[in-house]
């Protein structure tokens, strides 16, 4: 019965790598761990995905001009579309800005970047220019009714626009992702923000004084909740137990 035993015993040790025999860990190349990006989540389980952009310029008087851009993709739905919400109001009624006058050269290049991209140029006083980008994850039994977005629709190839004392804000959908852009009144300025092609580019130019900018991009995805049944944490306990009673 022994010599049975050490036999099979030998047959498997052979049959296994020469890995698995010492059972030590081996290190994983970069280029094999570039192939597992996003694979940890299971099939089924991202039920909502949405994007969430706005941009806004508030002037030394107070006017404010932007726009709020957000999609919302969720299980079997086969057509996203993205929905613009415009923003613009009148400033205390204090004097208008003069034309700005400072002077920024370069940065070409920022537009032909990949990957996440943001850039803030100053060339006058008592400004703030941020730009924000957050990811949320959270887990839920199901997604938020999304039946009734807020704003108007835009459709692949079309642009709206918006003006007011502060300058002029569109937004346009190219079908390879989405831009939003602000130029200001009085040489005071313009942002942008575009999600494009895989990348994400937020850029500001500030060539007046006193004006506050904002560009956010926010990236939202709800997971299913797989808590465990009670059934599935018996079947578990029942394991544990038979495991207990061979001696382990």
């Amino acid at each position: 019965m022994k010599t049975t035993t050490w036999l099979v015993a030998a047959c498997l040790a052979a049959s296994l790598p020469v890995e698995a025999q010492v059972f030590k860990p081996i290190e994983m190349k970069d280029q094999e761990l570039a192939q597992l990006r996003g694979r940890y989540v299971m099939p089924g389980r991202i039920i909502s995905f949405g994007v969430v952009m706005s941009s806004t310029w508030q002037n030394a008087a107070g006017d404010r001009i932007g726009a709020t851009s957000t999609l919302q993709v969720q299980q079997n739905s086969y057509q996203p579309q993205f929905y613009v919400s415009m923003i613009g109001n009148d400033g205390n009624g204090g004097n208008v800005p003069g034309q700005g006058t400072g002077v920024v050269s370069g940065g070409a290049g920022l537009a032909n970047t990949s990957g996440v991209t943001q850039s803030v140029r100053a060339a006058g006083d008592y400004n703030s220019a941020y730009n924000n980008v957050s990811i949320n994850v959270r887990e839920a039994r199901q997604a938020a009714d999304g039946s009734s977005p807020l704003g108007q629709a835009l459709p692949v190839g079309t642009t709206l626009v918006n003006s007011n004392g502060a300058g002029t804000v569109s937004v346009s959908n190219s079908g390879n992702g989405i831009q939003m852009a602000i130029q200001a009144n009085n040489n005071q300025g313009e942002s942008m923000q575009r999600l494009a092609n895989g990348g994400l580019l937020q850029s500001t130019t500030l060539l007046g004084g006193s004006n506050a900018v904002n560009n956010m991009t926010q990236l939202n995805v709800v997971l299913r909740d797989n808590l465990p049944t009670m059934g599935a944490l018996n079947c578990s306990l029942d394991q544990l137990k038979g495991l207990r009673v061979s001696g382990y």
